[in-house]
């Protein structure tokens, strides 16, 4: 099998101090390239949801844990809520979850977090002491929603930090330009102007994202993006604005077990 395509991440931090914790946290993102599944799933696709071979997919899901070294790992059957579950059991890496919502996070040593996308942002979140982790599945109704925001508030309540102590980064997915809204007014609503280009019919995503983190307090510092457009990278992502029938890549996080 071609290896899978896998972009690492880091969150830069000091080498003592309070961000020391930051060495016990991993992410990465995965692109389309490599594995197992056939067109129109080529290559990498990790999803059991969008008609892909399930064999492939367990093939694919069990080369790219053998490869990143965590011990088992947890998803949801995103449906673009605001449903967040705090220290979850993991499930099944061989077939689909039935754990239904759109953000996880744990102090598990090495569970992964695991969200998948094909156009929709990937938002890994993280405690500078390295305590927990978490990961949101964000679309277009997510913002609307604020689920960066809202996840950002339960998770200091119920891990007992303040929102300047988290960092955050987001994944590949559909970038300002490629991001048309035809209807946006109906679909957005009232308070949304700032982000919305109303000659392209577009909406910047991404800076709205950045803007729910920073309001829900993360410093601008801490908040960082992998600026890479899902429809304008056909052979690197998945896009589903691009091909209705498509793969799913994933965006994981988890602490290092041992760490």
């Amino acid at each position: 099998m071609v290896p899978l395509g896998l972009i690492p991440f880091r969150f830069p931090g000091l080498a003592s101090g309070p961000e020391s914790g930051l060495a016990r946290i991993s992410c990465a993102f995965t692109t389309r390239r490599g594995g197992a599944s056939q067109p129109p799933f080529d290559g990498a696709n990790l999803s059991f949801d969008v008609g892909d071979d399930p064999v492939a997919v367990a093939a694919n899901r069990r080369q790219l844990a053998a490869g990143l070294g965590f011990s088992g790992w947890v998803e949801c059957r995103q449906v673009h809520g605001d449903v967040l579950h705090i220290e979850p059991d993991a499930t099944p890496l061989e077939a689909a979850s039935s754990l239904e919502g759109d953000a996880l996070a744990t102090s598990r040593p090495g569970l992964a977090l695991c969200i998948k996308t094909a156009d929709c942002q990937p938002v890994l979140l993280a405690h500078e002491t390295g305590r927990f982790v978490a990961a949101l599945h964000v679309g277009w109704r997510g913002n609307v929603a604020n689920l960066p925001g809202s996840a950002v508030a339960r998770l200091c309540a119920h891990y007992g930090c303040v929102p300047s102590e988290l960092y955050a980064v987001r994944g590949p997915s559909l970038g300002p330009q490629c991001a048309q809204f035809t209807n946006f007014e109906a679909e957005f609503g009232a308070g949304f102007e700032a982000f919305f280009d109303a000659a392209a019919q577009t909406v910047d995503l991404w800076r709205l994202t950045r803007h729910q983190l920073e309001s829900a307090g993360l410093l601008p510092g801490r908040v960082f993006g992998l600026d890479q457009c899902t429809l304008s990278n056909p052979g690197d992502y998945f896009s589903f604005r691009a091909a209705r029938v498509t793969g799913r890549q994933a965006s994981l996080i988890w602490l290092n077990a041992g760490a």
